[in-house]
């Protein structure tokens, strides 16, 4: 099939909702196995082991920070060259980044197994944390290249117009790790480790999976070596571009990790396991909107390199308008029912009085979180790099960390969690501030 029909199509609701259900659904499932996996790691193993991998998820964000540096970059280069008609300079974008991840992803692993414990330890882990933690990094990190692997070409794919394949195979990677979780964790009594250990054997099924769509026919990329020769000029696009997805997940990472530092300042290890679960449910609540976000990318980087800047317009609004709806949603849900989101991972009487008020906090922002990951993925896909490289800061680093740091002195505890509302309003009212001279001006002059 060819793609440039699927991407062609006017009628934006459709399309929107063609190319974003399948992502939605896609990234639902990979955040149920972020939750699933999470249940079973506490009903297995403990709270401790919750917060052994709560350490190591900064260094899983870095990881998928480099697979959204070079995967957006390029899908965001891949749409807007099919929509100018350039296949060529898809193919390039294509083959250069599959070397950009072998060379990145071999360099990450060697440096990880390095620094392993003095990572952990600057990360947060405590004396009773640390040896959860080694073990699942220490299997985890072993896989970077093929992870990284996974996130460029579902970008990749979806840039094509192949949202359902995207999905399946995200699809694939959470139904094998639920399954291997409880057979590696209880089965073969590996704990940690065979969490870590279904995890991988998931990820590498998912890649030979992608590996073999891309030979398939199907796609219009295929992984040729005469596409693998280095142009600099396509490789400064990639990473300007996709450095706002970068800096974003990076951001996330700092974040986890001065938030991580703050818990065992002002708190114990229960709050640590406490974050740890609040971080998959709001994964959970993300990814929908996320999802939105994926399925927008593609079209607007079509229309914007065919020149059809209402087309544009039109995908921006209606995408902002349900990833606000997604939003509210998740408040509702956290907010009032925090008890019973926390039960389904622990019958831990002490995590969970530690986690409800706390996620009640951190909530408070919530319906506004939707508009900023949209405006943020917006300036992405039009390949302006400055203004969404300026919207990934400004939560994380401008914003949040800040906030973090003077917030708790005053006030103890409630200032970790409500860092987080803060930090989502100011970056609201910068991506408001962006959002409104795009639509005034830029897509109206064609800049």
């Amino acid at each position: 099939m060819s793609q440039k029909p699927i991407l062609a199509d006017t009628n934006i609701p459709r399309l929107l909702i063609k190319l974003s259900a399948p992502a939605t659904v896609g990234m639902a499932v990979m955040a149920l196995y972020n939750v699933v996996d999470t249940i079973f790691v506490s009903r297995g193993i403990g709270s401790l082991a919750i917060a052994g991998i709560a350490i190591v998820f900064p260094i899983h964000l870095m990881m998928l920070a480099l697979g959204q540096l070079i995967g957006m970059g390029t899908a965001s280069l891949i749409s807007r060259s099919l929509g100018a008609g350039d296949t060529q300079k898809a193919h390039y974008a294509f083959g250069n980044a599959m070397v950009c991840i072998g060379i990145i992803g071999a360099i990450i692993t060697a440096l990880s197994y390095i620094f392993m414990d003095n990572l952990l330890v600057l990360f947060g882990a405590t004396e009773a944390i640390l040896p959860y933690a080694r073990q699942y990094l220490g299997i985890i990190v072993g896989n970077t290249t093929g992870f990284m692997f996974i996130i460029t070409s579902n970008n990749i794919i979806r840039s094509e117009g192949h949202a359902r394949t995207a999905m399946k195979l995200m699809m694939n990677s959470a139904i094998i790790n639920i399954i291997l979780d409880p057979i590696f964790i209880f089965g073969f009594h590996l704990g940690i480790q065979g969490a870590a250990i279904a995890t991988v054997i998931a990820q590498l099924t998912t890649a030979v999976r992608a590996i073999i769509f891309f030979q398939s026919g199907v796609s219009i990329l295929h992984i040729k070596l005469r596409y693998f020769r280095m142009q600099w000029r396509i490789i400064s696009e990639v990473m300007a571009v996709g450095s706002s997805s970068f800096i974003r997940q990076i951001a996330g990472s700092i974040v986890v990790i001065a938030i991580n530092k703050a818990l065992a300042c002002y708190g114990d290890d229960l709050y640590i396991a406490a974050y740890g679960v609040i971080n998959r449910l709001m994964s959970f609540a993300i990814m929908p909107i996320s999802g939105i976000a994926q399925g927008m990318q593609p079209i607007i980087g079509f229309n914007y390199g065919a020149g059809r800047n209402e087309l544009v317009k039109k995908t921006i609004r209606l995408a902002m308008m349900l990833a606000t709806l997604f939003s509210c949603v998740s408040f509702v849900v956290f907010y009032f029912f925090p008890q019973l989101l926390f039960r389904i991972f622990t019958d831990d009487q002490q995590l969970i009085a530690r986690g409800i008020p706390s996620i009640k906090l951190l909530i408070l922002a919530g319906p506004i979180i939707g508009f900023h990951i949209i405006g943020t993925v917006v300036f992405q896909s039009l390949g302006k790099a400055f203004p969404s490289l300026m919207l990934s800061l400004s939560r994380q680093i401008i914003f949040l960390i800040p906030i973090l740091l003077l917030l708790p002195r005053a006030i103890g505890m409630p200032g970790v969690w409500l860092a987080f509302p803060l930090s989502d309003f100011l970056a609201a009212i910068v991506t408001l501030i962006l959002i409104i001279p795009l639509f005034r001006h830029q897509l109206n002059s064609g800049e």
